[in-house]
């Protein structure tokens, strides 16, 4: 029998390789850009066209290369960056592994120019699926500037795979954004199809933050520090009312490089304990400086995962650092268990004699006498005067104080005799013949929920879902008529967005305007909002485009082919949310117009809105 187990072809065996290392477009640009910041640059150009399918640009002012470095690094597992493997244990660079342009040059056609400092020619290289086209000596500026051109070429089935020109872009701005932020002290400049996206000159991290993610974020940001044996921790947190719904701006940097670690993103939610609501997550920016041969970096091809020596102590100490600066800065309730508030006595003030107050009583005065005088001496007739103007006072307060008695007993009697009305006093029918609610009393508790009494039952209503069953079925009901309507506000509102939502939102206007809103853009990440469905709330229409771009970053589109479904997401994006106090007349018309539907027990989705609680119940809750 021949023998079946043979070599695979260099070819061959680089796409395989290069599956591990570039799945995307935004695969090579991180590739390339931690590249540039391994050789020394002080500046970043990047350029793509198509969302990199077509072209991916990245210029540095770094080292450059020789002409044979050059060739060298298109070869798989050649690298500058470790000679032992002691050095696996002692990386700070970006890259170390060596197949990051093998990788990109098996599955492109890529152009490389180089040039060092001290000489005066630069070098070209040009590469098409691992095999070098052309080298040459050429005249070109300091550093290196690489060409990406038609990303899978060769692998036309993994091109298929790529998603839409929006998302795919998205994924390179968010790993732009992570090289930016690790190094704000490097000028970091990106343009998309021709416009300028970033333009991020050197700084420090807070204006790093800032040019990204907008001026809005200035006010947002609470600084944290901490310095242990473990690690040196440093960075911005989010202030509570400024969470998102979208889990967008989590960001872990360990030693500059970014990682993804569940564990510590909970160090962080736990810290936030009590402060947000289920629905939403806490942004951070949290920089890590600790021993790299206490890390092992080496355990995932895109290097996002790292194993720590001592997690729990990890855990532990951003735990403590977030907490204490949400504390620090007065975002927090802080309690001193050390000290009781009813000693807190304020000091007195220096120079002040304190004088013990003194009772006067005069024993002899009679106030049944006319003439105010005393058994035992005479009263001045002022004196006399004003008891018995005293005297007059008191009898008009008795006679008024016996008045709201008499009021308070018609009232208690009255409510005695309303318990015997029956449920149906409590119902009234509207013109469709739809039974809508009237409720004795109505309440808020916790800004969540809605409390009302019927006679002898106690209704407890969840808001959020309450109002999200009400549009669900106003705006299915216009769908199926085809008549969804804008009403016009009577002042734009503009939303200003971080670059990656920006494109998200810009992708979705046409859908978003098939349901009834009027948006547009203005440049510069900003959109303004002119119009809404007619019954949708105005006061926090930031919320309902963060709840557009939430749901587009879970479903990759908006609208759906159902109805149903996209009345729904409609819905949940405009609906209030829990937190949100409400008036009475705006408890009272929610709830009418949730008793006014055709399911007002449980929303779209069968989650319960509605729970009634009978005397009966109560009466067992306290036997």
């Amino acid at each position: 029998m021949p023998d079946i187990v043979k070599l695979l072809s260099d070819n061959i065996a680089n796409q395989i390789a290069a599956g591990e290392v570039v799945q995307r477009p935004a695969s090579a640009i991180k590739e390339l850009l931690e590249n540039a910041i391994d050789s020394g640059a002080s500046k970043v150009d990047v350029v793509i066209k198509d969302a990199g399918k077509t072209l991916m640009q990245v210029i540095d002012n770094g080292c450059g290369m020789t002409e044979t470095d050059a060739r060298m690094a298109f070869e798989r597992h050649a690298t500058s960056k470790i000679a032992t493997s002691d050095d696996l244990f002692n990386i700070r660079t970006k890259g170390f592994r060596g197949e990051a342009l093998a990788s990109i040059a098996a599955v492109a056609q890529v152009e490389l120019k180089t040039r060092q400092h001290d000489v005066e020619l630069g070098n070209k290289l040009k590469i098409e699926g691992s095999k070098v086209i052309e080298q040459d000596h050429i005249s070109c500026p300091v550093g290196s500037n690489f060409m990406v051109k038609n990303l899978f070429f060769n692998v036309p089935a993994r091109r298929n795979f790529l998603k839409s020109n929006a998302v795919e872009t998205r994924h390179i701005i968010d790993e732009i954004e992570r090289v930016a932020l690790a190094h704000p002290d490097v000028h970091f400049t990106f343009h998309n199809n021709g416009s300028e996206v970033f333009n991020l000159p050197p700084g420090n991290h807070r204006q790093r933050i800032v040019g990204i993610f907008g001026k809005r974020y200035n006010e947002r940001l609470v600084p944290i520090q901490e310095e242990t044996t473990i690690v040196n921790l440093s960075g911005y947190v989010i202030k509570p009312e400024f969470c998102k719904r979208t889990r967008g701006e989590q960001f872990f940097f360990v030693n500059n490089r970014f990682i993804k670690n569940h564990y510590l993103n909970n160090a962080v939610k736990r810290a936030y304990d009590q402060l947000l609501n289920k629905d939403q997550y806490a942004s951070y920016f949290i920089f890590m400086e600790l021993d790299p041969k206490t890390i092992d970096i080496n355990i995932h091809p895109t290097k996002t995962e790292v194993k720590f020596e001592d997690d729990k102590s990890m855990y532990a100490i951003i735990n403590s650092a977030v907490r204490n600066s949400l504390g620090k800065f007065n975002i927090a309730p802080t309690i001193d268990f050390n000290q009781e508030n009813s000693f807190n006595v304020p000091p007195i003030p220096k120079n002040k004699v304190i004088v013990e107050p003194q009772v006067k009583v005069d024993p002899t005065f009679n106030p049944f006498k006319e003439d105010g005088s005393s058994s035992g001496g005479q009263r001045s007739s002022s004196s006399g005067g004003g008891n018995s103007f005293r005297i007059r006072q008191s009898a008009q307060q008795i006679e008024a104080n016996l008045e709201m008695l008499s009021n308070a007993n018609a009232d208690a009697e009255q409510l005695k005799m309303s318990d015997n009305i029956s449920d149906e006093s409590n119902l009234e029918r509207n013109s469709t013949g739809k039974v809508m609610y009237g409720a004795e009393k109505t309440s808020q508790l916790h800004g969540k929920y809605i409390l009302t009494q019927v006679r002898s039952s106690l209704i407890i209503i969840d808001q959020h879902r309450a109002h999200c069953q009400v549009l669900f079925e106003r705006f299915k009901s216009m769908m199926e008529q085809g008549e969804v309507m804008t009403q016009r506000l009577l002042f734009p509102q503009m939303v200003e967005l971080d670059s990656s939502d920006y494109g998200v939102m810009m992708d979705l206007l046409p859908e978003v305007k098939k349901l009834g809103f009027d948006m547009e853009s203005l440049g510069k990440n900003t959109i303004t909002i002119n119009g809404v469905p007619v019954g949708m709330k105005e006061d926090d229409l930031g919320k309902v485009v963060e709840g557009f771009i939430e749901q587009c970053k879970d479903n990759a589109s908006l609208v759906t082919k159902e109805k149903d479904q996209m009345a729904w997401n409609l819905a949940k994006s405009g609906s209030i949310k829990r937190g949100k106090l409400l008036s009475l007349e705006e408890m009272n018309m929610l709830i009418d117009e949730l008793f006014g539907c055709a399911s007002s027990e449980y929303d779209f989705k069968g989650n319960k809105i509605v729970v009634r609680m009978e005397e009966s119940e109560i009466d067992e809750k306290f036997a």
